[in-house]
């Protein structure tokens, strides 16, 4: 796809003719063989108790591997980096990662969005000693965790929301971004609780902090490339928060894609969005800009 085309697929029929019956191992997070998983390491020393992660390697790979992040949902008040919902992505010539970050009732924002460069710029740091690639780091996330990996694609170099996590000679750039179902605009979508407890009161109330924390506010065209997913009978997050970010990429000249789901509800059929049609795209997508 040519950078800056905005493309649209409705997903009905399988893509690429694969079957569409769910991948068990993918959906529950079940380790796959061959994949040593390596649980609870601290990216933040001395930080909060959620500041961990988990990573998922090859015990044999070819080649040095590529690294995919995965940043779990939850309003940003609960949830889990295990199971791993993309755990089998180890065995497709991938590392994988699942991190931890504060919620809102821990610290506001940009608490969050510093937790997970800080976890980037860790396992950049690390990269040699677990055998994965440093420079080829895509960052995969769902609701929450995708608004958490839009903002990752489009703040690199935004000094005022890295933090002070360490490893600060580190970049927290990614290099690709699957985004599902993730929010992009404070200041857009309906209010509700969880999006106040954020950023500390009312988006309305505080169009300022709203901006702020919204991945739509830092698009740039120098952006990492994504891919959207989106379903359409979504009715916590409306498409229009993906189609608003498609659009301000695509205007910017950044690859970007957006998938649209017929009958995908959020967080609903989960196995609507781990079909291995589905998974095969996206695993193509982290294929053509994750490579050497």
């Amino acid at each position: 796809m040519l950078a800056g085309m905005a493309l649209i697929v409705l997903l009905g029929a399988p893509l690429c003719g694969a079957d569409v019956v769910p991948d068990v191992t993918v959906e529950r997070g079940i380790i796959p063989d061959g994949v040593q998983l390596v649980r609870d390491l601290v990216y933040v020393a001395g930080g909060h108790p959620r500041n961990k992660l988990d990573l998922y390697l090859p015990e044999k790979a070819q080649r040095t591997p590529p690294l995919i992040v995965f940043i779990h949902g939850g309003s940003w008040q609960k949830g889990d980096k295990f199971p791993n919902p993309i755990a089998s992505f180890a065995t497709k010539g991938f590392a994988v990662a699942a991190i931890n970050y504060r919620f809102s009732q821990d610290a506001i924002f940009p608490a969050q969005i510093e937790d997970c460069k800080a976890a980037i710029r860790w396992l950049r740091a690390n990269a040699a000693q677990n055998g994965y690639d440093a420079q080829r780091i895509g960052v995969w996330g769902t609701s929450a965790g995708a608004y958490l990996a839009a903002l990752l694609g489009t703040t690199a170099g935004e000094r005022d929301l890295e933090g002070h996590g360490g490893n600060q000679e580190q970049s927290s750039r990614v290099q690709a971004v699957v985004d599902y179902f993730g929010p992009t605009n404070l200041a857009t979508i309906p209010p509700r609780p969880n999006r106040a407890a954020l950023i500390g009161g009312s988006p309305r109330e505080h169009p300022e902090r709203a901006a702020r924390a919204s991945p739509v506010s830092y698009v740039t065209k120098d952006d990492a490339p994504f891919l959207i997913v989106h379903g359409e009978e979504d009715d916590q997050v409306p498409m229009s928060q993906s189609l608003e970010l498609l659009d301000g990429l695509t205007r910017c000249g950044v690859e970007a894609a957006l998938i649209r789901v017929p009958g995908g509800k959020h967080l609903g059929k989960a196995k609507i969005y781990f079909t291995p049609a589905l998974l095969s795209t996206i695993e193509g997508f982290f294929r053509r800009h994750l490579r050497p």
